[in-house]
Formats: structure tokens, C-alpha cells, sequence
């Protein structure tokens, strides 16, 4: 192909990267009064980026997918479907940042501009075919994020939060890379397509030790167990709106990455990489339910719901079949919507001089002081935690039909249990917020902005949200069939 085809195949990404610059040139000049103007620039590049991917939606062959630069790059539904959610929860993202920010006077024009660079390498990660492509776009995002993550330099949590991000993420890094360069001496290629061919038959110790180390680098990425330890402290650390971004936007792209690593580079293996995914959805599944019974801090409470929600994400990959994938991008779409709208309640809770609260002792009697706050917080809780009849259910019963589907019951069985267990500190926020004596400790805010996307994500996750089924599900369909 090409190059001017395959530059038009990576326009979103084009488009971002320009647009990156041209607002790093206006944050340049005009300092942090620009903040807010280069906000919204940012917010209006991520829509850009997601009409463009709407128009390559009708290029020929986009549904059996489309190569771009020697086959190193496929634009095809799984990836736009991933993009495009990426883009919605950095938009949010961005949304709810200026006044967090603006209230300690720690707003400044360079964050929205990270949020972009961290789109761009997402949106390689998720189209990547190839170990370096893949490494490029997981290491633009990363950069970003470690610099997000301390964005508040007078805040030693922050900072800390950023350091500790840094670290573990140059470990996972480095075991990443040796993971790829063992597999490319025993294939001969770092692409998907030639991996998938030559690693054929029986796996020797070489290249298995290889898929291990790939494994465990993107492990740690996405968050699952044992490679979570950084997730409690980064999302208690960072500021509120990066830990909110953090737990949607690069689980959507870390997840996305891994399924088309496995299906495209190591799916005649099927026997090796699925006992590894199934041992880390059933201890991301188990570990996060149980080790956030004891959380204090409403953030690693959400850190640990987090690495229990990758679990049931998880679940869908381990069949390796196309409707398990099917059903693990619909989950991905709801559990944005429910980690969002948790973080942005987060974010509602104030005290009278502005501090943000975090304990759950603060939440305590909130249905008496703001009701409407409380109730959305409910919802939220309660469809994390997959009772019916909110959408949350829905996101795992597909899940776990798939794991019936491919004959996988033990595996459905045993993530049941675990969710019940899982219920237990979901359902505690509530009792807390519904029958604690009041703390009186958050008042209201009165931002609008928050308030609306709090009353959207709240009614998309609630049984309204099953009238979206009839949308959702082709699209997920499709995503999952570009892939096989």
C-alpha cells in the first residue's frame, strides 16, 4: 500500500499529533491563562479524531480490516470501536478537570495536551500489528501518564503516585521487551501475522517463556493480578480526574492490545496463553473484591474495583472465541460509563472550603444532605457490583455466557462466586451513604457540568441503558468478527 493511503488509514492519529503541536505552541505563548481555551481546543481534536474514524468506517474492506505501513498498522472495527471509546473517556476526562485543578491554582495549560499525546499512543496500541508498533504506542502513553500522575508537583501523594508509576512501569517495560525479543529470534519477525505462523505445533521453552514476559508486561498495564500492586497507591495519588482517566480510557487500550496480541500473534497457542488468562481474570477477580473490604479511601476502593472489573473483562478473553470478545467489548463500554461516573461523584465531594474528600467516613448520611448526589453513587455501586436489573448485569452475563458458550462452566462458575464476594464493599458504599448517621461533611457544589455528566452516565447505566442494546451489540459484534 501506499504511503499516502496508509497515511489517510492513520489520519486520526495524524490529526491528533498536529494538533498536539499547534496547541503546545498556543500553551507556549500564552502561559496558563490559555488552560482553559486549549481544554476545549483538546476536547474539539478528540471529536476530529472521531469523525475521521467514523468516515474511514466506510473505506472497502474496513470490516475484514485494512493495513497501513507494510502491514505494522490495521484499521479495522475492532480497533475504530476502541478508539472511539478512548476518545468518549478522554473527553470526559477532560471535562471534569479545569476546576479540580483550578481550585489549589494547579491548572495549567500542558494537561490537556498529555491527555492527547496519550490518545495518540492508545490509538497505535490498539491498531498495532506489529511488537514495535505496539512498543511505540504503549510508550507514548505511558510517558504521559507518568507525568499525569505527579501533575500536582507540591503534592507529595502526586508525586509519589508518579514515581511509583515510573518505576513499575519501566519493570513491566523491561520484562515486555524481553519477552518480544525472545519471541522474535525464535519467529524471525516482530509481526503479528508471521509470529502467529511460525509459533505453530507444540511451544519449545524459548518462545514460551516469551509469551510469558509479553503477557505479564501488558498484565501489568491493564492492571490484573499479579501485576497490580501500582494501581492502589497511583489512583489514591494522582489527582482525581487522572485517576478517572486512568481507570477508563488506558484499561480500554491495554485491554484492546492484549486481545489482538493474543488472537493475532499467539492464537494458534491456544492451549499455552489461555490457562495464563484464565489464572489472572479468577485472581483479578478474587483479589479485587477481597482486598477492597478493608479500604478506607474511596479511590482505592475504585483501584481495587478496577482490577476486579479487568477479572470479568478478562473472563471474555480467555474464550478466544468471537463472541466472548464480542462480549467483553459491550462490558468495556458499561464499565467506562460506571468507573467514570464514580470518579465524577468523587469529585462532588467537597467540604464547605472546597477540599476534596476522600475517606468513606465522609460520605457518611449523604442521602439526607444532597439526595440526588447519593442516589447516583447508589446506582453506580450497585451496577458495578452486577445486580440486576442495571446495565452492569447485562455486561457480565454476556461474559459469563461466553465462558458457558465455549464450554468453560467451571471458569463462569467460579467468577459468580467471586462476584458475590465482590457485592459485599459495593453495597457497603451504600449502606454508609443511605443509613450512617450524617457526617455532614460534603456540601453542594453546584457545577453544572458535573452534575449533567453524573445524571447521563448514572441513566446510561441504569435500566434505561438496555435500550441501547440494539446499537451496542452489532458494534460489538463487528469489532469481535474483524479479529477471526
Amino acid at each position: 500500500m501506499d504511503i499516502g493511503n496508509s497515511l489517510w488509514l492513520v489520519s486520526p492519529e495524524v490529526f491528533l499529533s498536529a494538533s498536539s503541536l499547534i496547541l503546545l505552541m498556543i500553551a507556549a505563548w500564552g502561559g496558563d491563562k490559555s488552560a482553559r481555551l486549549v481544554t476545549i481546543l483538546s476536547a474539539a481534536a478528540l471529536v476530529g479524531a472521531s469523525i475521521l474514524l467514523m468516515v474511514l468506517a466506510h473505506e472497502p474492506d474496513f470490516k475484514g480490516g485494512v493495513y497501513a505501513f507494510s502491514e505494522q498498522y490495521r484499521m479495522d472495527a475492532f480497533g475504530s470501536s476502541a478508539k472511539f471509546l478512548i476518545y468518549l473517556a478522554a473527553i470526559i476526562s477532560l471535562m471534569i478537570a479545569p476546576r479540580f485543578f483550578q481550585a489549589g491554582g494547579k491548572y495549567r495549560a500542558e494537561y490537556p495536551i498529555l491527555i492527547l499525546f496519550a490518545c495518540i499512543g492508545m490509538g497505535m496500541m490498539v491498531s498495532a500489528t506489529d511488537m514495535m508498533t505496539l512498543y511505540i504506542g504503549l510508550e507514548l502513553n505511558s510517558l504521559s501518564a507518568y507525568v499525569l500522575a505527579s501533575f500536582i508537583r507540591t503534592d507529595v501523594r502526586s508525586s509519589e503516585a508518579g514515581l511509583k508509576y515510573f518505576v513499575l512501569g519501566a519493570l513491566a517495560s523491561g520484562m515486555l521487551l524481553f519477552g518480544i525479543s525472545l519471541v522474535y529470534g525464535f519467529a524471525g519477525s516482530t509481526s503479528f501475522a508471521v509470529i502467529g505462523d511460525a509459533l505453530t505445533g507444540d511451544l519449545a521453552t524459548g518462545p514460551l517463556i516469551g509469551l510469558v514476559l509479553v503477557l505479564s508486561g501488558l498484565a501489568f498495564k491493564i492492571s490484573a493480578v499479579p501485576f497490580h500492586m501500582w494501581t492502589p497507591d497511583v489512583y489514591e495519588g494522582a489527582p482525581t480526574p487522572v485517576s478517572a482517566f486512568f481507570a477508563s480510557a488506558p484499561k480500554v487500550a491495554a485491554v484492546a492490545l492484549t486481545t489482538r496480541v493474543i488472537i493475532d500473534a499467539f492464537g494458534g497457542q491456544t492451549s499455552a496463553w489461555q490457562q495464563i488468562i484464565v489464572f489472572v481474570a479468577l485472581a483479578s477477580i478474587i483479589l479485587g473484591a477481597v482486598a477492597a473490604i478493608g479500604q478506607q479511601n474511596i479511590k482505592r476502593l475504585l483501584a481495587y474495583s478496577s482490577i476486579n472489573n479487568v477479572g470479568f473483562l478478562l473472563i471474555g478473553l480467555a474464550t478466544g472465541t468471537a463472541q466472548g470478545i464480542s462480549a467483553m467489548m459491550f462490558y468495556l463500554v458499561v464499565y467506562v460509563a460506571m468507573t467514570l461516573g464514580s470518579f465524577i461523584c468523587v469529585l462532588e465531594m467537597r467540604d464547605k472550603d472546597g477540599k476534596p474528600l476522600e475517606s468513606l467516613s465522609s460520605l457518611a448520611g449523604l442521602s439526607q444532605t444532597r439526595p440526588g448526589l447519593a442516589a447516583a453513587f447508589a446506582v453506580f455501586m450497585f451496577s458495578l457490583a452486577g445486580i440486576p436489573p442495571l446495565f452492569g448485569f447485562w455486561g457480565k452475563f454476556l461474559v459469563f455466557d461466553a465462558a458457558v458458550a465455549a464450554g468453560m462452566l467451571p471458569l463462569a462458575v467460579i467468577g459468580i462466586a467471586a462476584s458475590v464476594i465482590g457485592a459485599f464493599y459495593y453495597i457497603k458504599v451504600v449502606k454508609i451513604i443511605y443509613f450512617d448517621d450524617p457526617a455532614s461533611e460534603i456540601v453542594a457544589t453546584g457545577h453544572k457540568t458535573e452534575n449533567i455528566l453524573i445524571a447521563v452516565l448514572a441513566l446510561f447505566v441504569s435500566p434505561l441503558g438496555y435500550l441501547a442494546i440494539p446499537f451496542m451489540a452489532p458494534i460489538a459484534n463487528a469489532a469481535a468478527a474483524s479479529l477471526f
